[in-house]
């Protein structure tokens, strides 16, 4: 309990500061020009923009009291130079501090991107795709905004309000005596209310983003939604968290428009307090209406700085906000890495595959085991299926070969090497899959087949598709290999998009290859060429195959036979169907008791 408690106390400490912007560091200073010359145009605006009371005062105190008409003409153009080089100023100022802030936005993106695509599936299990672009999309860009444009306005505020209060002590030390003393009352709530901006504003980007996570898992599932007729319940649900997303954003404002009123008021009543004893000192003859004047300008100055500060500083604690959001996406540990010394696999590979005794949990269930001390092993370029019931674990042997997970208990090794020895990377180098729920990508056909082996030429894409028996119905597209098919694919049919995945792999051509009921999509007609391409892709290879159809498991050297995470049975079609098993029971529920006996002496 206690250790919860100084959790929770030291979240809250991170949200009352703007710490989380001094993450972005690292990508400032990968931009030193940039941020040198930003840095030099915003103090040169600032020292041109304190010289102006200077020039006030010697007019007023040398150029009217005395009638010098050519000394105030003087002065005149003096000014017109000085609104010169403040405009170049300016000008340079922010063109140095939104590049900047373009430059570092992408540098981010592209980071948290790349830092994502690393993590392991067990992330993905317990976050939102939608959640995690919207951290990508609105928090980069309001950190694009505090880089750039706020985070000028408080450094150019900051360094005006300074010099502001400085020259102030110059000019009169008993009036800044009294403003300094104020500066506190001012200050303090500022503070104050700042923290509390900064909660809300972080409170609002998460229901915003919870908002759009769920935007985009309706609009991925539009034909879905469509089907059950649920659009009106649907659109109430999003409009309650956007609703929801509103209030927030308004409390969010609400702090910050009282923070903006409390900070003019206190600050400009602070100025007209130094104005009406300055105005009495005037008065009695002992200050000059020059040096009031300046005092003044300088006074006015500081409050001003002070006054849009307040505003920045409720803009940086949003920024803030997202860039903590952004940075706890670049502090997740992949839970799959790559050890310090990784095994090499050896070569030639041969796709021999083993799991011994291994146990497994899901992480989002680990009270439910998907595996339970299962074994078994394959060798080079046999062919072995791997059937069961719903549940009984086949998918995980595929996510565990593939390194998703590791396994609570037990190992699994690829050409005798320990798979949580070896680099992800390079086992995964090793293998080959057409999985049965296909990802298709909203790029061209040639894009989308090309994804099993990048940079494949050409030629090398349209044999694969031939292979796969493809060939036909893409040439027959509108663009062929270059026709567009849509988010997922939604412009194919289920067996086009199935034959496609099958080209993806048989481009690949990796020595272990796995079949998650690669034909399940597929007609009768269609099914009979794919198989006669997956055959000829089989050949030579290691193949591991989820499949219910007898088609695909009559092709098998070895059937594997799944219950409740562990190998209840083994052996072939026939000799499983004369046991009377758990595979006799499977295939009779597909097909009658004496048509799957002479299948099966059909394949003997």
């Amino acid at each position: 309990m206690a250790i919860e408690t100084n959790d929770a106390a030291e979240r809250e400490r991170k949200r009352r500061s703007l710490r989380p912007l001094a993450r972005l560091s690292p990508y400032l200073l990968r931009y030193r020009g940039l941020l040198g010359g930003a840095i030099l145009f915003l103090m040169l605006a600032a020292a041109t923009t304190l010289t102006l009371p200077m020039a006030v005062r010697r007019m007023i105190d040398h150029g009217f009291s005395g009638g010098d008409e050519a000394f105030i003409d003087n002065y005149f153009s003096m000014l017109v130079g000085i609104a010169a080089v403040l405009a170049l100023a300016s000008a340079m100022r922010y063109y140095f501090v939104i590049t900047l802030g373009e430059r570092v936005v992408a540098d981010v993106r592209r980071d948290v991107f790349a830092h994502v695509t690393t993590l392991s599936p067990a992330f993905f299990d317990a976050s939102q795709s939608g959640e995690i672009v919207s951290r990508l999309a609105a928090d980069a860009t309001q950190i694009k905004s505090a880089v750039g444009a706020t985070a000028s306005l408080a450094l150019r505020n900051t360094l005006l309000g300074l010099g502001a209060v400085a020259m102030m002590v110059v000019t009169s030390p008993s009036l800044s005596a009294i403003v300094i003393a104020a500066i506190p009352v001012i200050v303090l709530p500022l503070v104050f209310f700042g923290r509390n901006v900064r909660k809300r504003s972080r409170h609002a980007q998460d229901t915003l983003a919870e908002a759009t996570a769920y935007a985009s898992e309706s609009i991925g599932a539009i034909r879905t939604l469509q089907a059950f007729t649920n659009e009106g319940m649907v659109t109430r649900r999003f409009a309650g968290a956007v609703d929801a997303a509103f209030e927030a954003a308004r409390a969010s404002t609400k702090a910050r428009a009282f923070l903006t009123a409390f900070a003019i008021f206190t600050i400009f009543a602070s100025v007209v307090a130094v104005l009406w004893f300055g105005a009495q000192r005037v008065l009695a003859d002992t200050m000059s209406a020059g040096t009031l004047g300046q005092f003044l300008l300088y006074s006015v100055f500081a409050a001003g700085a002070l006054g849009a500060l307040s505003e920045v500083w409720g803009e940086l604690a949003q920024a803030a906000g997202a860039a903590e959001r952004l940075t706890e996406l670049l502090a997740e540990e992949p839970a799959i890495r790559a050890p310090a010394n990784p095994l090499p696999l050896p070569k030639p590979a041969t796709g021999a595959v083993a799991f011994d005794n291994v146990s497994f949990a899901y992480p989002a269930r680990p009270d439910r085991s998907a595996l339970n001390g299962l074994s078994f092993a394959v060798n080079p370029g046999e062919t072995v299926a791997i059937v069961g019931p719903s549940g009984a674990g086949k998918s995980t042997v595929f996510a565990l070969l593939l390194r998703y997970y590791d396994p609570q208990a037990g190992r699994g090794t690829l050409d005798g090497v320990d798979l949580s020895r070896a680099d992800p990377a390079e086992t995964r180098g090793r293998i080959a899959i057409v999985p049965q729920d296909v990802t298709i990508f909203a790029d061209t056909v040639a894009a989308n087949i090309g994804f099993g082996r990048p940079g494949a030429a050409r030629d090398a894409i349209e044999a694969a598709a031939l292979a796969a028996q493809a060939h036909g119905f893409i040439s027959a597209l509108p663009n062929g290999y270059d026709t567009q098919v849509g988010e997922r694919g939604v412009t194919l049919s289920g067996g086009q998009r199935q034959r496609i995945a099958i080209a993806r792999a048989i481009l690949r051509d990796a020595p272990l290859l796995l079949l998650d009921e690669a034909t399940s999509a597929l007609d009768a007609e269609s099914e009979t060429l794919v198989q006669k391409a997956l055959e000829k892709l089989m050949e030579g290879r290691t193949t591991l195959v989820i499949a219910h159809r007898l088609a695909t498991v009559l092709k098998a050297d070895r059937i594997l036979v799944l219950d409740d995470g562990s190998v209840v049975e083994e052996g072939t079609h026939a000799s499983l169907v004369a046991k009377g098993g758990v595979y006799a029971r499977l295939a009779k529920l597909q097909f009658d008791a004496g048509r799957v006996e002479g299948i099966g002496q059909a394949a003997e």
